[in-house]
């Protein structure tokens, strides 16, 4: 088959499909940087096709294109609590690690892992025009700093909720009232007037609700246990 039949067959297949039949194919690299800024303008993501491009990267470092690297490392720190980051980082050679746009964002995904919000917040604004690129970027983040909250907090003080989100005033008083309205949460005063946002029980923020093993396995599966031990 011939270069230009070629060409053609994959302009039939969609970029999973040509990720699917073939990931180490150095003909479908442009395809898959382009479906980089096609999942930025469409806010749609595919971690599978990112690693891909990274890994294809490995075999073609002169093809290396660090907006498109700094875009999918992006699109990962949004879908946070899961491991993307770290995952597309590992596919990255040390030295394009050291590219100032990436040092930030590894530095970002650092104070998201260890729930430093106010100090994301402070670094996000200070590299703005890096992380605009990628529309829904600061609701993602605020979307993962609610879930870990909810893991955290029974009750979690208004300031709090501000300092994680990096929203106060009037919006935040719309972002509360959508959540007291759709999530189940529950505005209580605390004390001096401060308010107070009741959490829904989880099982860890409630470790009671957490089922024992033991206590959650039938006792034919308990007495088969214990021959074993013996």
């Amino acid at each position: 088959m011939g270069r230009d039949q070629q060409q053609q067959q994959q302009a039939a297949y969609t970029v999973e499909q040509l990720v699917a039949v073939n990931p180490y194919n150095p003909d479908i690299l442009t395809d898959l940087e382009n479906y980089v800024n096609e999942q930025v303008s469409s806010q749609t993501y595919s971690l599978d096709a990112n690693l891909c491009l990274l890994r294809l990267y490995q075999f073609e470092p002169g093809r290396i294109s660090i907006p498109i690297v700094v875009r999918i490392l992006i699109k990962a720190l949004m879908a946070m609590p899961a491991p993307d980051f770290s995952l597309c980082l590992f596919l990255i050679p040390e030295q394009v690690q050291m590219e100032e746009q990436i040092k930030t964002l590894i530095v970002l995904s650092h104070y998201l892992e260890t729930a430093r919000f106010r100090q994301f917040w402070e670094e996000a604004a200070k590299n703005r025009s890096t992380l605009e690129v990628v529309p829904g970027f600061e609701q993602a983040i605020q979307a993962y700093a609610i879930h870990v909250l909810s893991l955290t907090y029974q009750k979690v003080p208004r300031p709090v909720i501000a300092e994680a989100i990096n929203i106060e005033g009037l919006s935040l008083d719309k972002f509360l009232e959508y959540h007291v309205a759709n999530s189940g949460w529950v505005l209580e005063k605390g004390h001096s007037r401060s308010q107070l946002m009741v959490l829904p029980r989880n099982e860890f923020n409630h470790p009671e609700l957490k089922k024992n093993t033991v206590d959650g396995m039938p006792f034919e599966h308990v007495t088969r246990i214990f021959p074993i031990l013996s």
